[in-house]
């Protein structure tokens, strides 16, 4: 059986070793796949385009007939909208690709053509809170951007590296020569 992970946080500084742990742990005891023959497929941008790298190789490799089965931490983890993880699983399917989302103990297999119409429910649901929660990120940072550029303190965020803000005012910082001097040797290779 060929099994893939897919995983996906939204910023590079946050981590995917949770959710590796449970799509894996899940292919192993759920599934009974060894460890090496998992695919891990990985994204590190916003759930709400499907413009990632990983997420068009996994659709690729999984119409190309390569997959059986991918495994997902949770569904916000494939799409942010309800349309567009509505196409993802449709597509999956299509490919005869079973999705597995391991959060919520739930299985979308391809060749059931009269699927629980609770389980449908119940993962059309899960898309809307998904789609919704990631309307409500996207609000929260309108919202925050807009107070912080109302305040006298605002002044378009953090000093780059080797200067200071003074009144807004960005100057020469006490560590600035020695900044421009790595800098140098850094362009001389």
């Amino acid at each position: 059986m060929a099994v893939a992970a897919y995983v996906r946080v939204s910023t590079t500084d946050q981590n995917l070793n949770r959710q590796l742990q449970a799509t894996h742990d899940y292919a192993v005891d759920e599934l009974g796949v060894e460890p090496p023959a998992i695919e891990v497929y990985r994204d590190k941008s916003t759930g709400t385009d499907v413009e990632r790298s990983g997420y068009q190789e996994l659709i690729s490799d999984a119409e190309d007939g390569r997959l059986d089965a991918v495994v997902v931490h949770e569904v916000s983890r494939v799409a942010r909208s309800i349309s567009d993880l509505e196409r993802t699983v449709q597509r999956l399917r299509e490919a005869g690709v079973a999705v597995h989302i391991v959060s919520e103990r739930m299985v979308l297999r391809p060749d059931e053509e009269d699927e629980d119409p609770y389980q449908r429910a119940l993962f059309q649901m899960l898309g809307v809170f998904a789609e919704l929660d990631a309307k409500i990120k996207r609000q929260n940072i309108r919202q925050g951007i807009a107070a912080r550029q109302e305040s006298d303190e605002y002044r378009h965020g953090p000093a780059p590296l080797g200067f200071e803000k003074n009144d807004g005012a960005l100057v020469e910082g006490d560590q600035y020569q020695r900044v421009v001097e790595i800098l140098e040797q850094v362009a001389r290779g």
